[in-house]
Order: C-alpha cells, then sequence, then structure tokens
C-alpha cells in the first residue's frame, strides 16, 4: 500500500482519497494545513491520520506520495518541496502556472528520482481508449468540446469579493480550473495542435469568466469553451467523414454514440468507473509500483503540450496572473 499524505483540505481532495480507496492501492496517513483547526475538521472523516501544520515535519514523515490539491499558485512550490523530500507527488490540475514551471518540477523528480503526475483525471478514463481505437480508420473533420459550470464562488464574486478561483493571485478562471479537460480530452485524441487561439469574457484583473477558443491542427480544429459563471449541458462532438461521434461530456464519459451519414447509429461500449477520480488514482498507482516507464512518460509529455497551451492562450486572451513576469 503506498502510504498517503494530503496537501489542501478542500472537496476535492476528500474525493480523491475516496478514489484512492477504491484502488485498493493508497492509505491515507497525513494531512497538512496552515491551521490545526482546518486539518481536524478535513480529518474527522478518517481514522489514523497524523496531523501537521509544519511543513518540513509532514515531508518528513513516512509517505510514499503526496497529493497537493492546494491554490493554483501554490502547486508549483508544494510540489516542488515534496520533490526535495523525496515523496513522489501528485498534483491537482492545473499543476502549475506556466509551463516552465513544469519542466523545472519534471527534471527536479528526475534527479531526486520520483515521480510526478498532473491529476488531470480525463485524461486517463478508458473510454478514451476506446474513443481513439475507433476513430483510427476516419478522416476527422474537426471537433466541439465544451466543459461550463456555474461555480460556487459566483455569490461570492458577484458581492465585491474575489475568491481564489477567480483571482489573478491565484492563478484562477475558466481556463485554468475547467478549459484543461477540454485541451487534455484534445491532446488524448489528436495529440499536440500546431497552433491554439482564445478570448474570453474577463474580469478587471484579466482572469476569464468564460472563453472559447481552437486548438488549430493540420486539417482540422478543436473549438473549446469554459465557463464558471454559466451552466452548459452541450454534448461533444467530434466530427469525421464517415458520421459524427457524440459524447455526453470529456470527463467522466459515460456515452459515446455514432451516428452515420446515411443516419444509422452505433452505441461505443463505454464503461464508466465508480468514481470519476479512480482512474487516475488507478493509472498513478500503477506506474509507482515500477515497470511503466513509457506510460510515465506519455503523461508527462501529454501535461507539457496541455500546459504549452494554455499559456499560449492565456496570452492570446491577455490574462495575466501575479506569477506572470513577461
Amino acid at each position: 500500500m503506498l502510504r498517503l499524505g494530503i496537501i489542501g483540505t478542500g472537496f476535492i481532495s476528500h474525493e480523491f482519497i475516496k478514489a484512492a480507496r477504491l484502488s485498493s492501492e493508497y492509505e491515507l496517513a497525513a494531512v497538512y494545513s496552515r491551521t490545526l483547526s482546518a486539518a481536524e475538521r478535513f480529518a474527522e472523516a478518517y481514522e489514523n491520520v497524523a496531523l501537521y501544520t509544519d511543513m518540513v515535519e509532514f515531508l518528513s514523515a513516512d509517505l510514499d506520495v503526496v497529493y497537493v490539491a492546494s491554490p493554483n499558485s501554490l502547486h508549483f512550490n508544494h510540489a516542488k518541496v515534496a520533490i526535495l523530500a523525496r515523496k513522489h507527488v501528485i498534483v491537482e490540475k492545473p499543476a502549475v502556472s506556466r509551463p516552465e514551471e513544469w519542466q523545472e518540477l519534471v527534471k527536479l523528480a528526475a534527479e531526486h528520482q520520483v515521480y510526478i503526475f498532473e491529476a488531470a483525471r480525463n485524461y486517463h478514463e478508458a473510454a478514451f481508449t476506446v474513443i481513439r481505437d475507433f476513430l483510427k480508420d476516419k478522416k476527422i473533420w474537426g471537433a466541439n468540446f465544451t466543459y461550463a459550470k456555474y461555480s460556487s464562488k459566483m455569490g461570492a464574486l458577484l458581492s465585491g469579493q474575489e475568491p481564489n478561483v477567480f483571482s489573478a493571485k491565484f492563478s484562477g478562471g475558466a481556463l485554468m480550473d475547467l478549459g484543461v479537460y477540454t485541451i487534455y480530452a484534445a491532446v488524448r485524441l489528436f495529440d499536440a495542435p500546431q497552433s491554439v487561439c482564445y478570448t474570453a469574457q474577463q474580469l478587471p484583473n484579466s482572469v476569464d469568466l468564460n472563453g472559447s477558443g481552437s486548438l488549430i491542427y493540420p486539417d482540422f480544429q478543436v473549438r473549446i469553451q469554459a465557463g464558471k459563471n454559466i451552466n452548459s449541458q452541450l454534448p461533444a462532438e467530434i466530427y469525421t467523414n464517415q458520421g459524427t461521434l457524440t459524447l455526453d461530456g470529456i470527463e467522466y464519459i459515460r456515452s459515446a454514440i455514432f451516428q452515420k451519414l446515411n443516419g444509422e447509429t452505433e452505441s461505443l461500449a463505454i464503461r464508466q468507473a465508480d468514481h470519476q477520480m479512480l482512474e487516475e488514482a488507478q493509472a498513478f498507482a500503477q506506474v509507482l509500483k515500477g515497470g511503466q516507464e513509457e506510460l510515465y512518460s506519455d503523461y508527462l509529455q501529454a501535461a507539457a503540450t496541455v500546459h504549452e497551451c494554455m499559456f499560449a492562450m492565456r496570452k492570446d486572451a491577455g490574462i495575466r496572473f501575479e506569477v506572470d513576469h513577461d
């Protein structure tokens, strides 16, 4: 069993622990928070968990892997200190604010003989293997991928506050929080695009409430939409020379139906996992147990591609974070 430490006491950490337990590969061993009260509230649901408010003490504990789910802009430093302590690291998406931060973490992980992963859960879904295999004999004409969900923090934003998810200090916004899934889906299915573009509805601090863009390939484009001040029930569509494949979404997929040009339909055999984060937890454990270096290399390259795309899209839209100096 992999002894798991947690940095970040929000909802997403509870969900990862659920998935980790379902995988039967991890045991929760320790939680770090800046305040003991927050750590205690988080750990109420668990037994035999050590609580820490000192990062050095936390990283000195008997841990195999650390899951980082602090605010976006803190991911880099938290992941870095964990790597320097020779812990494997799983960083919640978006793992970093800028692509060179990811490059540095990958380099440090290699030097310290540990693994680093970005927890972009949809990349690891078996559904995408089924879909990619189905598309192999078809010419792609384009795709539309949307992920827009009204944020629980919109009320605070509208009352004049600046929640982390809408903050330039904490590298927030729709593209970073939800758009990352659409880009991962495109990279998983079609590999790296040649170029990207993005336009957005933005706050005075430049952070995007929602936006749309394109990933441009030699023969087609993948159009994406991300939003945190709107809800969308749009399916995902992939257009081919033989018909249109419709997915019920671009993450935690449960349905994929192909409508041929003659109107006939075909359903792909999609099996949804028992938890939306289970497949990534299993994938990371598989690498951590050894013998999966090619898979690991694929994960690192996909993350590098996604972060190059997101950075270029931010620049195109004029979205600036405090971490930006150019």
